[in-house]
């Protein structure tokens, strides 16, 4: 049934029908903005929800494919006039879905809807916050789906624009200088990314069409037709299949390309030394944008790094594995270290974000199915476990306008609900088996000490210190010496209840029934098997 309608399409434009009913509602009328706003979020949720269940395990890998012409501009017009060999460059609407995007999808659905009830306790300009924040819901649906370069590039632009005015308008005391450096470091990774783009486009983008004795060259974003050309031989690459490019992406200029994504995409995951402008809006950002931020934004430059970076050249991938599992572990021990010395809890967040990704990069970096899902495990269990944690972090705020931990304790006796869901998200995050958090850090470091050992181990150690460091926060919030301001706060309403009973559910269904996830990543899982035992064929295992 899902197949005869644009299932993608509605998904990732149903958020802008709640912003074309809040253009006509009165900015004064902040409950039903407030209303509209998360019910303009259910929509894609659903959906997904559907789409979730639909995908066919055992079909094709790329479901639910909506493809269509959208801007074809000659390169040469003499060509077209004299009938000789003509030039395009064709840029298509392509969306589509696999294993990989299908998690990542419905992550980004629900966190959304949940970062939208946490959005009650915004207190200004209402009806331009739910305007931004389903704009930036759409470009966030888009970057999982789009399957062109350039629609995948205007998507993650779009994602850019509502977010830096989520920081710079509805943030803490330092929210300028937040999102300015928010703008000027994501601004300086698409740039590189537009580059590496344009070079992948002008070298592998290409496509033949002969009609009589017309010749048509297209250069397109589509990404199954630059696998294709990728992953044959040079040779029939220049002579056989555009005889009149002289040009393919090979030898340095695969390198150039490799390395480019990963400054583009190390900068949004983000990758140490690229880490800084992250921790800025992590603490001056509210915590309902803060959660679209560390459980969905910063898994768009995973995902980047693996779709592009990981998947079109796995050869350079394979031959810098190392280099990622050092970056991998120089993001755990340095995130770790430094949230053991906050005294904030919005930094030592911030930094177990920072901590968390480098697992990630860990699994990744492993180049075998085991580490891989290890990967996408961590990504999907990183984003609920942290929009948790913020979402708490908002709550708690809310009711003693601080975070500073040395001024919280005793939270268990007057607000004992809260205190008692932030324990269980301390212990997602530290790795307690039967949650979510435990799968993936398992995989991703079973997968990567098949490889590289030493590192491994010494990454390891990031997980001694998690633990240090969450029950060092959290216990000293809930069961710390308690002030006396301390004492009679309200325990959660049902509007904060419902989400973090929500996520919690989700952390726990991973930690508990894993496979939910690994089925949908069977074929990706199937396909990067491909192309590892075709690497270690080239590169002599």
């Amino acid at each position: 049934m899902l197949a005869s309608i644009p299932i993608l399409s509605l998904i990732t434009f149903s958020p802008l029908l709640g912003v074309l009913v809040l253009l006509f509602i009165r900015k004064d009328k902040g409950s039903l903005i407030k209303t509209i706003g998360i019910a303009a979020t259910l929509i894609p949720l659903l959906l997904a929800s559907w789409l979730y269940v639909a995908y066919q395990v055992s079909a094709d890998p790329l479901q639910y494919k909506e493809q269509l012409d959208w801007i074809k501009i000659p390169l040469n017009h003499e060509g077209l006039q004299q009938q000789l060999t003509s030039f395009f460059f064709e840029f298509k609407y392509t969306m589509a879905v696999d294993g990989l995007s299908l998690p990542l999808v419905f992550l980004t659905a629900l966190i959304s809807t949940m970062a939208a009830l946490a959005s009650v306790y915004i207190k200004k300009r209402w009806k331009l916050y739910f305007i931004l924040f389903l704009l930036l819901e759409a470009g966030m649906f888009g970057v999982f789906m789009a399957q062109d370069l350039f629609l995948f590039f205007l998507f993650f632009e779009i994602t850019l624009v509502p977010m830096f005015f989520l920081i710079g308008i509805w943030g803490y005391m330092n929210k300028e200088r937040a999102a300015n450096r928010f703008l000027i470091y994501n601004g300086l990774g698409s740039a590189i990314m537009l580059i590496a783009f344009l070079i992948i486009v002008s070298t592998a983008g290409f496509s033949q069409l002969v009609e009589g004795q017309t010749v048509s060259i297209f250069y397109s974003g589509d990404i199954q037709t630059i696998m294709h050309n990728l992953f044959q031989d040079p040779n029939a690459y220049v002579n056989q299949n555009a005889p009149n490019n002289p040009f393919y992406l090979g030898g340095g200029l695969k390198w150039t390309v490799f390395i480019m994504l990963l400054i583009a995409f190390g900068i949004k995951l983000p990758i140490f030394p690229f880490h800084t402008w992250m921790l800025k809006v992590h603490t001056e950002a509210p915590p309902s944008v803060v959660m679209i931020h560390s459980g969905i934004l910063l898994k768009m430059g995973a995902y980047g790094l693996i779709r592009f970076g990981i998947l079109l050249f796995p050869e350079e991938a394979r031959q810098w594995a190392w280099v990622l599992a050092l970056l991998g572990v120089i993001n755990i021990l340095y995130g770790a270290i430094l949230a053991f010395v906050q005294k904030d809890f919005k930094l030592v967040l911030a930094y177990s974000s920072i901590s968390h990704m480098g697992i990630v990069l860990l699994g990744i970096a492993a180049f075998n199915v085991t580490g891989m899902q290890g990967a996408i495990f961590q990504l999907i269990s990183h984003g609920l476990i942290s929009a948790l944690m913020f979402l708490l972090v908002g709550i708690i705020y809310e009711r003693t306008e601080t975070t500073e931990l040395d001024k919280l304790g005793g939270l268990s006796a007057s607000v004992p609900f809260i205190s008692g869901i932030l324990l269980v998200a301390g212990m997602a995050s530290l790795g307690l088996p039967g949650l979510s958090g435990f799968v993936g850090e398992f995989l991703a470091f079973l997968g990567l000490f098949s490889t590289l050992k030493v590192l491994t181990v010494i990454g390891t150690l990031g997980i001694i210190l998690t633990a240090v460091y969450v029950l060092r926060g959290v216990l000293s919030i809930t069961f710390g010496p308690a002030s006396e301001h301390m004492l009679g706060l309200k325990d959660a309403r049902l509007i904060e209840a419902i989400p973090m009973i929500t996520l919690v559910a989700f952390i726990l269904l991973l930690g508990i029934y894993p496979n939910v996830l690994s089925q949908p990543l069977q074929q990706t899982i199937g396909s990067f098997d491909q192309v590892i035992q075709s690497v270690a064929g080239k590169i002599g295992g």
